[in-house]
């Protein structure tokens, strides 16, 4: 457990922390969020009276159903469920938020998937009424639980907060709490979990969520938006080099000139190749190198909407012009020479199935990887995770939805990829199922060939 809480607190600006509540279903994620939001005063009047009159309030008296500030969709209302990934926004004055509430529901793990991809953290919630209490060990731990932190795991989450709610219920037990701290250490352990905190809170009630709580003598720690204002943001790494996927080709042409006519010229036009910097720096006058073609060229000048630049870093979009007049496109990756990633036809990576279509050899998949679209097939399925036992390995020839994959993909062109350790931007993935257009997997690149 990492306790060094006040001296990151110390710092005056803590920038922006991208979060997701997980966990089993009706383990407090929606209340837990809204009561963040209700106790940071994240919340306008006009809401806090809307969701005062809804018909779907599911709390007694005049106690606030907190749950409803993130359960905005009528069906999620009238369940009282958790159906989509619901994205809200608050601050303190340390730092902003944005959180995303996942599903806890087992057919509705790929939208968890969706909200982790781009998160520094999550909360991972569970239920004291619930665990299993027949069992030991990590066997106390409910299903859902497992699969998030699995999952967690595999997106290369760098903080995770194991929030025991609902202790109220319990009276506060700290023997419980202390029992199912030990039994997450150890599943958290088996996963290779390292950053792990772990708070008893009370979201109905507002104990240990953004102020203290005199219900639980025993525990000293911190609250849990306190670990939130300290927690460091995924920083993508300067090692690399430049890394910078071609969204879109913007072309302009002289007044006048026929936009057609192949004769336009560079030096009356403009052709500049937007995106986001992934990694990496780009100023005028460096080196690059186009991929997956390898061709080399200079950059002429870096633009954005303000002007010139003269040096671009990590998180910022922007217009990059070249001195060359090369064959750039969308799906290409502007590198810095000298500092190219791996091109390759072939992948092996873990892949979470998201589909309801279980895995079909004789379908056709697409993946696409930044902003480049190949075709793809899975030639091999190493093992299947068992998110009991994570040492099991199951063999499968198939993959049905919430499956958690090892597996050999072979493609039809060729990508230049990081692995998902290196840079989750440029090693992560989705496949398609070419006949639906549904999204079939995410997909984490673990080497390649």
């Amino acid at each position: 457990m990492n306790t060094n809480i006040e001296t990151s607190r110390e710092q005056d600006d803590l920038g922006v922390l991208r979060f997701i509540t997980a966990g089993s279903v009706d383990d407090g994620k929606s209340t837990l969020i809204g009561r963040l939001l209700f106790d940071s005063k994240g919340i306008f009047i006009d809401q806090l009276a809307a969701i005062s009159r809804s018909k779907h309030k599911r709390t007694l008296g005049e106690q606030i159903d907190l749950s409803l500030l993130t359960d905005g969709l009528e069906a999620e209302r009238e369940q009282g469920i958790t159906i989509d990934v619901a994205y809200r926004y608050f601050a303190t004055p340390r730092r902003k938020f944005i959180v995303a509430d996942a599903p806890g529901h087992e057919q509705y793990t790929r939208n968890m998937i969706t909200g982790a991809s781009t998160a520094d953290a999550v909360v991972i919630l569970i239920d004291p009424t619930r665990i299993r209490t027949e069992g030991s060990g990590t066997d106390i731990l409910l299903t859902q639980t497992k699969r998030h932190s699995a999952i967690a795991k595999l997106l290369g989450l760098p903080h995770i907060i194991v929030a025991v709610n609902k202790m109220d219920l319990v009276d506060w037990d700290q023997a419980l709490f202390e029992r199912i701290r030990s039994a997450y250490a150890e599943f958290a352990a088996q996963l290779g979990l390292t950053d792990v905190y772990y708070i008893p809170l009370s979201a109905l009630e507002g104990d240990n969520v953004v102020d203290g709580s005199d219900a639980a003598p025993w525990y000293t720690g911190p609250t849990l938006l306190e670990v939130l204002e300290t927690l460091e943001p995924r920083q993508p790494s300067d090692d690399i080099g430049l890394r910078f996927p071609v969204q879109y080709v913007q072309r302009t042409y002289p007044e006048g000139q026929d936009n057609a006519d192949p004769s336009a010229s560079e030096v009356f036009g403009f052709r500049g190749y937007q995106g986001r910097i992934e990694a990496g720096s780009v100023k005028p006058g460096d080196v690059v190198t186009i991929l997956p073609a390898g061709t080399p060229a200079t950059v002429h000048e870096v633009l954005r909407f303000e002007g010139p630049m003269d040096e671009a870093v990590a998180g910022q979009s922007v217009t990059i012009l070249l001195k060359e007049n090369v064959d750039v496109s969308r799906g290409d990756l502007i590198v810095a020479s000298g500092r190219e990633p791996v091109t390759t036809k072939r992948l092996q990576a873990d892949l979470c199935w998201l589909d309801t279509t279980p895995l079909d050899s004789r379908r056709r998949y697409l993946l696409k990887q930044t902003s480049r679209v190949v075709q793809a097939k899975i030639q091999e399925i190493e093992f299947v995770l068992d998110v009991h036992a994570l040492h099991d390995r199951i063999k499968a020839e198939t993959l049905a939805m919430n499956d958690i994959a090892q597996v050999r993909i072979a493609l039809a062109q060729p990508i230049a990829a990081d692995s998902y350790e290196t840079l989750p931007a440029t090693g992560a993935f989705i496949l398609i199922d070419a006949g639906t257009n549904q999204t079939a997997a995410a997909g984490m690149i673990l080497a390649v060939e």
